[in-house]
């Protein structure tokens, strides 16, 4: 039988898959079509397409037929086991082809490096089957393997990529990426004057964490090659890395200029202008980018962020509202459109938009602002309602949902009923140390430390280098008891673990006030006053002042600390203890 025949059958199934055209090979999806196969295909587009002939034995034809009535039927595993019994059977290219095109569907690793295999058996020098072969080998930690397709493929004349796995090797472990690199520098000899191969030795230096030798490699490279951009973007970012943060930024603004069509250089530039705080020059970088390129929706986004760190909102509403509109990060522009509302006091709005959030990052923190707005208007009950319902309808999410309503009681003053949801999460869910935490802070504040150190022990027991944990159980036993050596002990081991922590800061500060190196106290104190101008902070860091003799300046941090919350409850007794005067 011919395969005129097989197309026959196969185009009244509809080829689920791919088409019908795909047994004979879709020249569109053809990596190596020749000049004069699209000089055909341009010359008789309003013509049918040709069909080729070729003799199947009746098993092959039977195993391609099954193949294709399982994908009917939605099992692609079966269409895919019958397509490589016959391309085995067969070893003909285009059901190789075909095959190859199924595996990839399926994500198949294991079928694609057998029939990659079985390609380069029947056609030593086809690229596709090279590239294939190679991206099979990084994934089984063969480098050596994949690289040798590569280079097959650069002496065939096709683009070896090797940027593109010097690019993935920041997945590796650090012995491989060594390994790595080393494969690059030997072929490099056999190579020395290909350009790509140099870029990638200098991007693997970067991985390696080697930014100044990756600076010099790339020296020679642009000396001989000055308009090669993608080491001009290279060197913008290894500039950054060293430090030369202003001559990195100036050499991106030369070049984004030269070559304005380079999306990855502006948007490498863009995002460096925020990273140095410069959010109006950052603005007008995404904007030129979103006008040059306005189908790409990152760098709208991007656009709509850095617009509303400006303070400009309806610019960035303007670009949120069209990304929905487009069907583009939908949540994400969900989520600020719903900040925008929100600061705007638009609550109704607000709700409206953090509820369209559906998924992602921004799913949680936006479910939790919206229950937040609803409690505020007075519908605490319905919000947890929601949160309930969502929660017995997304098992696979319990745990966060359980941590979302305690919290959402605990900003409603139900300590309560707080305490009552975290023991229920607990009893299902007794490893969440985010629940566990909770519980130890709500207890303490119910008068209940010795369970809240219980609690905090056991986070540390499972997780010893916790310094949240560390610094909470240090700063509980510090104010709760006399018990000030064990409680120095603990947030000493949080400070090494996170040493500019303003709250391990403040808890060191607090810990040696209480055993009297006063000297000491205010050097922690005051650095976690610069760090974070919090009110407990000034409380204690004012009263550390105001028993040195310095109440002048304790009064000027007290009041700053009054700014931010005037009813803080520790702020408020520190005053009126040390001062007998009633709190501003």
């Amino acid at each position: 039988m011919q395969k005129s025949a097989l197309l026959l059958v196969t185009c009244l199934f509809g080829l689920s898959l791919s088409g019908c055209a795909a047994i004979q090979g879709d020249q569109e999806q053809q990596a190596d079509t020749s000049p004069k196969e699209t000089e055909n295909t341009a010359s008789s587009t309003k013509q049918e397409p040709e069909i080729r002939y070729a003799d199947f034995e009746p098993e092959e034809l039977y195993l391609l037929l099954s193949g294709e009535i399982a994908a009917q039927r939605g099992r692609f595993d079966v269409t895919l086991v019958n397509y490589m019994k016959a391309a085995q059977l067969s070893r003909d290219k285009t059901v190789i082809e075909r095959t190859m095109r199924i595996a990839q569907s399926l994500n198949a690793d294991n079928a694609q490096k057998k029939l990659a295999a079985l390609w380069l058996d029947v056609d030593p020098d086809n690229m596709q089957a090279h590239r294939i072969s190679a991206i099979q080998a990084v994934k089984n930690n063969d480098l050596e393997t994949a690289l040798g397709h590569m280079e097959r493929i650069m002496d065939l004349g096709g683009d070896a990529d090797f940027d593109s796995l010097a690019a993935m090797a920041g997945n590796l472990p650090p012995q491989q990426q060594q390994e790595l690199l080393q494969l690059y520098r030997q072929m490099e000899q056999r190579h020395p004057d290909n350009p790509e191969l140099q870029y990638s030795i200098a991007l693997l230096m970067k991985v390696t964490g080697e930014p100044q030798q990756a600076l010099d490699k790339l020296a020679p490279l642009l000396d001989d090659k000055p308009n090669f951009q993608p080491a001009l973007v290279l060197k913008g970012d290894l500039l950054y890395a060293i430090g030369d943060k202003r001559q990195a930024l100036d050499h991106l603004l030369r070049h984004t200029r030269r070559f304005p069509d380079n999306r990855q250089m502006g948007t490498l530039y863009g995002r460096m202008l925020i990273g140095e705080g410069e959010l109006q020059a950052a603005q007008d970088e995404f904007n030129r980018l979103v006008r040059r390129f306005p189908n790409v929706p990152g760098l709208r986004l991007s656009h709509a962020l850095v617009a509303l760190e400006n303070g400009q909102n309806a610019l960035a509403e303007e670009e949120l509202t069209r990304l929905i509109e487009q069907g583009h990060h939908a949540d994400e522009a969900h989520y600020y459109l719903g900040r925008i509302a929100d600061e705007e006091n638009n609550t109704e709005q607000a709700i409206g938009f953090y509820n369209n959030v559906e998924r992602g990052n921004y799913y949680f923190p936006a479910l939790a602002r919206a229950s937040e707005l609803m409690a505020e208007q007075g519908d605490l009950d319905e919000a947890l309602a929601a949160i309930r319902e969502l929660k017995n309808n997304n098992p696979e999410q319990e745990e966060n949902f359980h941590l979302l309503e305690i919290n959402l009681l605990l900003d409603r003053e139900r300590n309560e009923q707080a305490l009552e949801a975290a023991n229920k999460a607990l009893e299902g869910y007794p490893a969440n140390i985010r629940i566990r935490y909770a519980r130890a802070m709500l207890l303490d504040s119910m008068g209940e430390p010795e369970q809240a150190e219980a609690d905090l022990r056991q986070i540390i027991d499972e997780q010893p280098q916790n310094a949240v944990a560390l610094n909470a159980l240090g700063y509980i036993i510090t104010t709760r008891s006399d018990r000030y050596d064990e409680a120095r002990a603990y947030i000493e081991r949080a400070l090494e673990i996170d040493p500019e922590n303003p709250a391990i800061l403040d808890s060191m500060g607090w810990v040696l006030y209480q055993q009297g190196e006063t000297e000491r106290a205010l050097d922690y104190l005051s650095r976690a006053w610069q760090a974070y101008a919090d009110p407990e902070v000034a409380a204690h860091f004012g009263e550390v002042l105001w028993q040195t003799g310095e109440q002048e300046q304790a009064r000027i941090i007290w009041e700053e600390g009054f700014e931010q919350d005037p009813d803080h409850p520790i702020l408020i007794e520190t005053v009126e203890r040390l001062t007998g005067e009633q709190s501003p």
